[in-house]
């Protein structure tokens, strides 16, 4: 029985000289320095106005469009969406295995959206197509790059704000819904 008040006064005595050590060797240091953060690279206007849009480009080998995505300046994407992706579907891939679809010169004079149509009208180049093939690759460019946006169901096309033979109706994509 005496030895349990000796283990007990043994174990205090070790608690308390380990307490004593750990006081007296950690130190908790305030540092009443206030540091700036500095990114390693600034970022600048233009890149927090940046979007990615996706545009359709004729695949060589396979014939068929696919998509590439292009960095735009999202005000400007916000005055005419619609004159900017076709503008930027003019001038082409950034993607050398992807080629544009228009013909060399071609412009695009004006866009605007009625009724959930966009109408383009287009430079006389537009109509300097090869075939209907080719047509039909820009058509389906110029529908698959602007039906992303919610407001476009069809486009019209116009050549120096008239219509051309081949080219009068309204086209649309073709509805996945039975």
């Amino acid at each position: 029985m005496k030895k349990r008040p000796v283990v007990i006064v043994i174990v205090l005595i070790i608690i308390g000289i380990l307490a004593y050590f750990l006081i007296n060797n950690i130190s908790i240091t305030k540092n009443s320095e206030y540091m700036d953060y500095t990114p390693q690279e600034e970022i600048s206007e233009n890149q927090t106005r940046q979007t990615t849009i996706n545009l359709y480009f004729l695949n060589p080998e396979t014939n068929n469009l696919k998509s590439e995505g292009k960095s735009v300046n999202a005000n400007e994407l916000l005055k005419n969406p619609y004159k900017l992706i076709v503008d930027k579907l003019i001038e082409g891939p950034e993607n050398s295995k992807l080629q544009k679809v228009f013909p060399e010169n071609t412009r695009l004079i004006d866009a605007n959206i009625q009724n959930n149509c966009v109408t383009l009208n287009f430079s006389e180049e537009f109509m300097n197509f090869k075939d209907d093939t080719q047509k039909y690759n820009i058509i389906n460019s110029i529908l698959d790059s602007l039906t992303q946006l919610n407001e476009v169901e069809s486009i019209k096309i116009l050549v120096n704000n008239e219509t051309k033979d081949g080219l009068s109706q309204e086209y649309t994509t073709i509805s996945e819904n039975p």
